[in-house]
Order: C-alpha cells, then structure tokens, then sequence
C-alpha cells in the first residue's frame, strides 16, 4: 500500500475483531450504519454454518472520526464476538489457574489448513493457537476497512460490486447483463442472479452438507466509474493489478485470481485478446473507449477508463463434519482430523469480502494519484487531473 495502511488484529473466539486504518483524509463523512450494512451482506449466504446464527455483527468507532467527519488520523474499527460468552474460559488473556486443562486444545491438524505449518512455524503445541487467527473471521475487520474506503470511492463515482459465477459444478453468469442483474444479486442467498443456476447450486451445498463434505466456487468483482490512471508501469509493486491480485489472494481459501478474461486469453491469438479502440461519447470519462474489455480495465498495471473486473477462484474450506484423515500430534499415530463448527460453502460470503479488498486497493490507488490531506484537496487534483484528460489532445 502506498497511501494507506491498515492492520487487523483479534482471534475468532476472542473478545473482538480490531481495525487500524491510517491516510484516510480528513472531511470524509462516516457512518457506522454504513459499515454495518457491509458487515451484514457478509454474514448471509445459503451454506453458512451455526457461527452466523450467534453473531450480528456491527461495528463501533472508537477513534478518527468526529461528528461524523473523518480528521485524518487513524481510525480504530471494533467488531465485537458475541461468542466470547461461550470462550472465555478458553481464550482468557490471563494466565489459567493451576492444574487447568483446555477443553477445545487442537492436536489433530485438518489438510488444507494452517494448523500444522503454523504450528511448526511458532511452536505451538496447541493448534487452537493457530486456527484462532487463521480463521476467516478476521475477515469481518477487513470487511468493516473496505466499507470505509468504499465511501471515499463514492466521492468520485466509483462503485464496487460482486457476484458469484460458480458453485462447485454449477455455473451461472459471468458478466454483469440487463435490467435488473445487481438487484437479483443482493435478492439472491448465493449471490447468484440466475433462479435456475441458483436453485441448482443450493442443491449442491444441501448434498455436500449430508455426506460432510464443503464446496468452493468462483465470484467476480467489477469495479465502475474508475479513472483512467490509477497504478503505474514504473515499478512492479505499483501495479494495479499486481496490487489486485495480492489483495484477493490474501482472502483464506482464495486459490487464484484473474483480472479480465486472465486465463482464457492465454489460449487466444492476440487479434482476440485485446480491446479495440475507439472515440468515446461526450459523457465518458475520457475521449476514449474500448469496444471490449477483455483486459478487464487495466493496461500495463494502469486503469485505463473502462470498467475494473477482476475474478476469484475458492477452494472448498477444509473442516469437514467427516473428516480426512491425519496425523494426531500425541504419539504421532494416524487419526482424522480435527473437526470445528464450520460452513459448507462460503463463496457468496468470500464475495463480499473481495469487494472489500478491491475497495481498498481502489483507494489506496486513488490517494496515491492524486493526494490530500483532506476530502477537498483530494477532489480538486480529481477535476483537474479528469479536466485534462478530457482535452489532452485537442
């Protein structure tokens, strides 16, 4: 990140969920009812499993903001765990009595999560140690971050949204088309706006949630309204896409990302792979447009005007009700797997955390290009940056 910096803190069964964001300009109006309804979009989904029923997650901002206005320092984002109640005992911050024993200690180490590297990596003989963090929960700092950057993007039209094109086998659109098409998305538990496909894909998690098994899927986010410019050729680590892509990646489970038509337009000649150019109507961006969007809005790490899409791939999650088979640390002897309270499938979830993601990129993009302390100097170097663009060649 090149203007903002932001760090998570908190375990999944501890008391809360904390968010530091630093470079946020002052004068930007916040709201928690805002965050919140981020925060909402993220606990719903067909597949979700018994955590979502115990939580309700809102938000509290306890520094950064006054009076509703940004001031330029840090903001701190509290998410409380309402399942705290039930794990205190288990997550005290202090010191356990004598002679206590953990009741939730995890030796067995689940494939496909961080429990056994991480415990090799920090010593930790009690894998709880690990999952406490690694666990998708702290997902919900991010999403409260990525909503405060989504209100900066609204200040200059620029609007991140998300869909889902796949669960397991089972496919629905994947290009944002007609009337209607993002309402059906927010109106749908799978975030899927095809009723076919997406009675098609609840039938697939209720399967997978008889045999014990869980199920990933794939989602897209597109971003409109973005200028050309942000990201730059000139280093690798100020690469929009680059930026992107880490981003995404950082979501648990996310085991590939594409921007655009990504790995298809490896298996298509050139002529079929890039976006045509031509003159753009008066109410665009610029004086340009491209008669496709295969490049998916970026161009040599640079948005170039058209709109931002970038696609996720999510492996299922790893705990399982019927467990793979592991190796328990006690004695090294073969076992299953630990088994946690878990989802199904977390896709329609894991897309709104990409939004987030992308959200926050986005932001700190446009910071990056064009500064300010506060709201008002970001937004004239934003006028005169688009009012040049518009005669840069007349």
């Amino acid at each position: 990140m090149q203007r903002l910096r932001v760090l998570t803190a908190g375990e999944s069964h501890g008391q809360r969920l904390t968010a530091i964001l630093e470079g946020m300009p002052a004068g930007l109006f916040v709201s928690a009812a805002a965050i919140d309804t981020d925060l909402g979009r993220r606990q719903v989904g067909y597949g979700r499993g018994g955590r979502m029923a115990i939580e309700a997650d809102t938000v509290a901002i306890t520094a950064g903001v006054r009076h509703g206005l940004t001031l330029g320092s840090p903001l701190c984002l509290d998410v409380s765990n309402r399942d705290w109640a039930n794990w205190q005992e288990e997550m005290s911050l202090g010191p356990p009595p004598e002679g206590w024993e953990s009741q939730q200690a995890v030796r067995v180490p689940r494939p496909g999560h961080a429990d056994l590297a991480g415990a090799a990596k920090f010593g930790h003989r009690d894998m709880r140690n690990v999952l406490e963090r690694a666990s998708a929960r702290e997902t919900a700092a991010r999403v409260a971050v990525g909503a405060v950057c989504r209100l900066l993007l609204a200040e200059f039209g620029i609007r991140v949204r998300s869909f889902v094109t796949a669960i397991s086998g089972v496919s629905g659109p994947t290009e944002p088309s007609g009337e209607g098409f993002w309402e059906a998305v927010e109106a749908s538990d799978v975030r899927c706006p095809d009723p076919d496909a997406a009675v098609q894909m609840r039938e697939a998690i209720d399967a997978a949630r008889e045999c014990g098994d869980t199920l990933g899927g794939t989602f897209a986010v597109q971003a409109t309204g973005v200028p050309p410019g942000l990201g730059s050729h000139t280093h690798w680590d100020r690469r929009l896409d680059a930026a992107l892509a880490r981003a995404l990646m950082s979501i648990p489970a996310i085991k590939a990302v594409e921007i655009g038509e990504g790995m298809a337009s490896a298996a298509q000649p050139g002529s079929q792979v890039h976006d045509p150019l031509e003159l753009a109507d008066e109410n665009d961006l610029w004086p340009f447009r491209r008669l496709t969007n295969r490049c998916g809005g970026i161009e040599g790490g640079i948005s170039n005007g058209e709109p931002l899409v970038v696609r996720a791939a999510m492996k299922p999650i790893p705990t399982l009700t019927s467990p793979l088979a592991s190796v328990s640390l006690d004695g090294l002897q073969p076992t299953e797997a630990h088994a946690e309270r878990s989802d199904v499938c977390v896709v329609p979830a894991a897309s709104v955390v990409g939004e987030a993601m992308v959200c926050l990129v986005l932001a700190d993009a446009l910071l990056a290009k064009f500064g300010g302390d506060n709201l008002m100097d970001t937004r004239a170097a934003y006028d005169a940056y688009m009012c040049r663009l518009a005669r840069l060649w007349e």
